[in-house]
């Protein structure tokens, strides 16, 4: 209510349209949501809260104007009550403060690239406001006055001198006409052309905003057309010279030194004398001092305004150098002369005259020790830069003069930055001095020597040429020795990165065997790292990922796993809702659904996405199973490990063999316990079902013995488990002729077993339902009256024999494993359980009315699985774990491989851990957009191209060669002339277009994020209504189509292709710049926000009317800054249309963003720079060459400028900006045409 009470009224005073203001409510609002974390306690303490949101807002909004009104002399301008709200006033009052700046930001248009002309409008229109708070009346303007009679007119006055033609020199730019706004000169003018009292709806109040009589208080526009130009920088190579002065300063001097420590080196000079030689660079640096002096002028002057005591300081540095230099020149002749002499009225040796020289040059190197103390302690740098002391000001004057005209004052690290970027440099500089004595420097001195030794003893010897010889041979030296710090500069950067790269395990998970050896570890840092703390206990255990079937698995199950032991089912259910398998069942939901989104991009293909995924199967005791990528080949190995020599395992001592000893290999890895049992469990799932209820009681008392004496420790002395091999293969063969022949097989339409029929109709309705685990009582039963089925089978059973060549081979196959079981067995004879386990195998085999000898029967059993889901997913399941060899489950792609290793090696990582989603940062992405490609349509993709000499579809066909084959089999399609069907058409456009440079692969990429947080919301137990809530509160997707109206009004296919974007994906947004005609020779501008209505159709959200063509600069950050003002977070992603997004990388996108709330440095973090990955890599030889060389820029050699050197420039995208600190600053990007030419920031 305050923010929609204070938008009225502000709104109603200045006349902002109705629209933009609604606009920048709804922003406001949406900030003011998201800043209540900090009224959390375990966000901050509470001795650091602020006492509101609004209080925390405020604060970071305002802070770039608190600096203005200090550089400009002023006491800044707040609200100080509001009688019509009913909040506290502090709280009122900083309302009205936000909303008056969002709106004059709002509605400034181009004037937002020029940050303090948006302060200076706040700052007067808000003088403006004060002096009516408290009165009665107020004025009511119309809705566009402030449009109208304050942005048009500096729009105007922009617009003219960025569209002139004239070269730079002569018009002015953004930040030259912003540069007026940060002189005191601009507080003399108004903020508006006309006086906003004309226009109000009542009578002005008497003297509230009007001059004094006989005043006249001119409009800022005056101002600004008389405004000169700041700052002109000339063009000329001296440019270049004065710009790499530093650089070029410090080689010619070391240079100096190397070579007199050679030269010292190889003539014995005395250790005085080689530093009265030495003392020769204070001459040169002040000589080269003053020759940068001198190019400082040449390059300030007209164009830089300096104040009156900075050009007088400028002009007293120079005199004062001059001068020095000329008595140094003296003092050095007179202290290198070889005779004593009179010189200046003063009788005296060489030595004084040296010593006069040494204390005349340590007062020019001042400016070089202030400077080495910067470096060596940078607070010291803001300290001086912003000291209010006259002394220090008139410092700053004579030796910095330039200094004054800078506006950022404060930039600095920290001491540990700088200990760690000097450490950096000053090993680089010592080798490359070290090198260079050696390799470049003291291999001159005797040929230097040998030619002056010639020029001296033999007199026909020109001076002049030997100069020039001595010149040939030093100058390919110096030139190397100025270009080698590049080349050790590469050398260090390898170094540094490769122990950046070691130090936050960048690299560690490379390949899928990696995957494998760390995908044990890999839930508890998902849910450490990505998922809030109370994840997985809001609501519940994460049992409930299961849904119903856990809860019906726990009454129905329990009892027949367990029996009616309470304790044993109280057991169960603690297992089921241990914190590990929470941690398991969360990561596996996440695990899944990137394998999925890998399937929807048909980067994988069925059999890949079954093998990556975990495998969940209603009714079992584990929650999940592992992928078979995990697990495939470990009963291999787990063999080979029962199959070892006796002697790892043989009590020296007893000579006894021990269940411990002996499994001791196997129970200490984990993927090899979790495949056993997975073995065992499916395995013994796949008998019962597949064996019926007639075997059910032998195959129960059979597996639960096997257990027990696992359980009990005796399996070895039961079992001769190194023959497990024998067994293993006849399973995997019954495994692989079950797996081929059930997916063939034609189930009859009726039951051929008059006894399973029987059976069916004396259980019910739900005696169809039998369990893997029934009780061993059931055998007693079948025992006590087999003639009963036999004589109603025998009298039933027709003559005709039943044809199943499955069934038959079956049969085979579990007989062999059956035989090979009982091989198996030790003690048949003397143990009692032993014995009986062989009893009731052979009594399996052999049952008359059984699996094996009742054909009807046995076809059945088969007809019944081959149609029970569940059972062939288990099937496939065991198949994968047994059969498999790890090569085989490998996804073949090697994006999906690439993609698989980067998302497991960051879990890894030391990246923040995630907030709630209510405490996480909210963002939105924006993405400008002209007229490319949207979606690829029919005749796109058909159409052959000349640059291709191939059609589109053919060309991408051909490329992603697996993937189109991938995409058949997802679509179901055997014909490759069905795709332009109108049931598949847009399936494959679809499929082209995301693997091209176009929107919609973009688009694509983009809202990946929303599928990310809404799994996260679910993986934190929040209901629909609360996770939809915050989809709009932390993330939106605001697409710039600058001429999206043009298109729609010509009927563009295009247009079309975005709507179809904004109802697949409701939650974008498309920005656009309308024009209306007025009449023929005139129209209006406006900016546009639209949505999909839910209905097929498109809802226009906000129109904010524009002082012209917003288009005045360079077209992309232009685009940019029109759409800025419908974002409604804290930070801001900029996407380029050419990229891209990742399901995975979206999951840690909350992470992500909690390195802005990370302070290391006495900076805030603004930027954050990510990783590319040029995904056109793969199109040529060419193409590889500049991804690889985008990496080498972007990545590696951006790591070391970030860390630890501290001076990462950000290339724009897909880089994060704090949207709130760059939108008071002037936006993201630069748009002055022809001087930002690189127009990311």
């Amino acid at each position: 209510n305050m923010v929609y009470s204070a938008c009225e009224d502000i709104g109603n005073f200045f006349g902002f349209q109705d629209s933009s203001v609604r606009n920048q409510a709804e922003h406001l609002l949406i900030l003011l949501s998201n800043n209540r974390r900090y009224m959390s306690s375990h966000i901050l303490p509470i001795s650091v809260q602020p006492p509101s949101p609004i209080h925390a807002l405020h604060a970071k909004v305002f802070s770039n104007y608190m600096k203005w009104c200090r550089a400009m002399g002023v006491l800044p301008n707040f609200s100080k009550m509001n009688s019509s709200m009913s909040a506290p006033p502090a709280v009122a009052s900083r309302v009205v403060d936000l909303v008056l700046w969002f709106c004059v930001w709002g509605e400034g248009s181009n004037l937002r690239h020029m940050p303090e002309c948006c302060w200076f409008l706040y700052h007067k229109m808000m003088e403006e406001y004060i002096r009516s708070e408290g009165m009665n009346q107020t004025r009511s303007l119309y809705a566009g006055h402030y449009l109208d009679h304050v942005v048009t007119p500096i729009y105007s006055l922009v617009a003219k001198s960025m569209r002139s033609k004239k070269d730079h020199v002569e018009r002015c730019n953004y930040d030259d006409f912003n540069e007026f706004f940060w002189s005191r000169d601009c507080l003399r003018f108004h903020y508006s052309s006309k006086d906003p009292n004309e226009d109000a709806d009542i009578e002005a109040i008497a003297g509230l905003t009007r001059p004094l009589q006989g005043e006249s208080i001119p409009p800022i526009a005056d101002g600004l057309s008389n405004a000169p130009k700041t700052f002109l920088e000339k063009r000329s190579w001296l440019r270049g010279v004065l710009a790499l002065s530093r650089i070029l300063e410090w080689h010619i001097a070391t240079f100096f030194l190397l070579s007199v420590i050679a030269f010292a080196r190889e003539l014995v000079w005395g250790w005085v004398y080689s530093l009265q030689v030495a003392s020769g660079v204070f001459w040169i640096l002040n000589s080269m001092h003053l020759c940068w002096g001198l190019l400082e002028v040449w390059g300030a002057y007209p164009g830089i305004q300096l104040s009156g005591t900075a050009v007088c300081g400028s002009v007293f540095s120079l005199s004062a150098r001059f001068l020095i230099l000329v008595y140094q020149t003296l003092y050095i002749m007179w202290a290198f002369s070889p005779h004593s002499g009179i010189y200046l009225g003063i009788e005296a040796d060489s030595t004084f005259w040296w010593w006069q020289y040494i204390w005349l040059s340590l007062l020019c190197m001042i400016p070089y020790c202030v400077e080495a103390m910067m470096q060596i302690w940078p607070a010291l740098s803001t300290m001086l830069y912003t000291s209010q002391n006259d002394f220090i000001q008139s410092f700053l004057n004579i030796l910095y003069p330039l200094s004054r005209l800078y506006v950022g004052k404060e930039v600095h690290e920290s001491v540990n930055h700088t200990f760690v970027y000097s450490i950096f440099w000053i090993t680089l500089i010592v080798w490359k001095l070290f090198f260079s004595y050696v390799f470049e420097v003291y291999s001159m001195v005797l040929p230097s020597l040998e030619l002056t030794d010639d020029y001296l003893n033999y007199p026909d010897q020109s001076f002049a040429k030997m100069m020039l010889l001595l010149t040939m041979r030093w100058l390919p030296q110096f030139i190397v020795y100025l270009i080698d710090m590049s080349i050790w500069y590469a050398a260090w950067q390898a170094f540094a990165g490769t122990s950046v790269g070691f130090s936050d395990h960048l690299g560690d998970v490379r390949s899928i065997d990696d995957i494998r050896q760390n995908f044990g570890r890999a839930p508890e840092n998902f849910c450490k790292k990505m998922l809030s703390p109370d994840a997985g206990s809001r609501r519940g255990s994460s049992a409930s990922f299961l849904g119903a079937s856990t809860n019906s698995m726990m009454a129905s199950e329990g009892s027949s796993l367990l029996g009616t032991d309470s304790k044993k089912l109280q057991s169960y259910v603690n297992r089921l809702l241990d914190v590990r398998i929470q941690k398991w069942v969360m990561f596996s939901a996440a695990w899944n659904e990137i394998i999925d989104h890998f399937r929807d991009e048909d980067i994988v293909s069925n059999t890949e996405s079954d093998n990556l995924k975990f495998s969940q199967f209603q009714g079992f005791s584990q929650a999940i199973y592992l992928p078979v990528f995990q697990t495939a080949g470990v009963v291999e190995d787990v063999l080979s490990e029962l199959e070892r020599p006796a002697d790892d395992y043989i009590d020296p001592k007893t000579g006894a063999v021990t269940d411990e000893a002996y499994f001791k290999p196997i129970t200490e890895h984990i993927t090899m316990v979790t495949a056993v049992s997975e073995v065992w469990e499916l395995g013994s799932h796949i008998f019962t079902l597949m064996l019926g209820h007639v075997h059910s009681g032998d195959i129960n008392v059979i597996m639960s013995t096997i257990f027990t004496w696992s359980e009990n420790g005796t399996l070895s002395a039961h079992l001769k488990v190194e023959k497990m091999r024998d067994v293993m293969k006849h399973f995997k063969a019954l495994v692989q002729l079950l797996s081929k022949g059930l997916g063939k097989r034609k189930a009859a339409s009726k039951s051929r077993s008059i006894m399973k029929r029987d059976i069916g109709i004396m259980a019910g309705p739900n005696g169809g339902g039998m369990r893997r685990a029934v009780s061993a009582g059931s055998l007693s039963n079948l025992e006590s009256e087999p003639s009963s089925f036999q004589e109603q089978d025998s009298s039933k059973k027709s003559n005709e024999p039943i044809v199943d060549a499955l069934r038959d081979q079956v049969r085979d196959k579990f007989r062999n494993m059956a035989h090979a079981i009982k091989g198996l067995v030790k003690g048949n004879q003397t143990d009692s359980e032993s014995r009986d386990i062989v009893d009731r195998i052979t009594f399996l085999l052999s049952m008359e009315n059984g699996f094996f000898w009742d054909d009807a029967y046995a076809s059945d059993q088969l007809d019944d699985v081959s149609k029970n889901v569940t059972y062939k997913a288990v099937l496939k399941k065991i198949h994968g774990l047994v059969n498999l060899h790890p090569d085989d489950v490998e996804p073949k792609s090697k994006e999906a491989r690439r993609r698989l290793t980067f998302f497991v090696n960051s879990l890894f990582m030391d990246i923040p851990n995630a907030p709630s989603m209510h405490d996480m940062f909210s963002w939105n992405v924006l993405t400008p957009y002209y007229s490319e490609d949207v979606t690829y349509a029919k005749d796109d993709l058909t159409k052959r191209s000349d640059a291709l000499g191939v059609s589109t579809l053919l060309y991408l066909q051909t490329l992603y060669k697996a993937d189109w084959a991938n995409f058949m089999e997802r679509m179901g399609i055997q014909d490759e002339e069905k795709i332009w069907s109108e049931k598949y058409v847009e399936e494959t456009r679809r499929w082209a277009s995301i693997r091209a440079q176009t929107l919609s692969r973009t688009v694509n990429g983009m809202m990946y994020y929303e599928k990310a947080l809404r799994l996260l919301a679910n993986l934190e137990r929040l209901d629909n209504d609360t996770t939809n809530d915050l989809m709009c509160e932390k993330f939106g997707y605001i697409v710039s189509c600058q001429v999206y109206g043009n298109m729609k009004k010509n009927q563009d296919k295009k247009a079309e292709d975005i709507d179809k974007l904004m109802h697949r994906f409701p939650h974008l947004r498309v920005a656009y710049i309308d024009t209306v005609p007025v009449n023929r020779s005139a129209s209006v501008l406006y900016s546009c926000l639209v949505k999909s209505d839910g209905r097929g159709g498109i809802q226009e959200i906000y129109r904010v009317k524009l002082p012209g063509n917003p288009i005045l600069g360079e077209g992309k950050p232009e685009n940019q800054n029109h759409a800025m003002i419908f974002t409604r977070s804290e930070f801001l992603q900029t996407i380029d249309m050419n990229q891209e997004g990742y399901f995975e990388e979206a999951l840690k996108m909350r992470n992500c963003l909690q390195e802005f709330a990370k302070r290391d440095g006495p900076l805030p973090t603004t930027i954050l720079g990510l990783r590319e990955h040029i995904f056109t890599g793969s199109v040529s030889s060419l193409a590889n060459y500049m991804a690889l060389q985008e990496m080498s820029f972007v990545t590696l050699g951006q790591r070391v400028l970030a860390r630890p050197l501290h001076i990462r420039l950000h290339y724009g995208h897909p880089d994060l900006f704090d949207k709130l600190f760059f939108i008071t600053r002037g936006g993201i990007s630069k748009s002055s045409k022809g001087i930002n030419l690189s127009i990311e920031p």
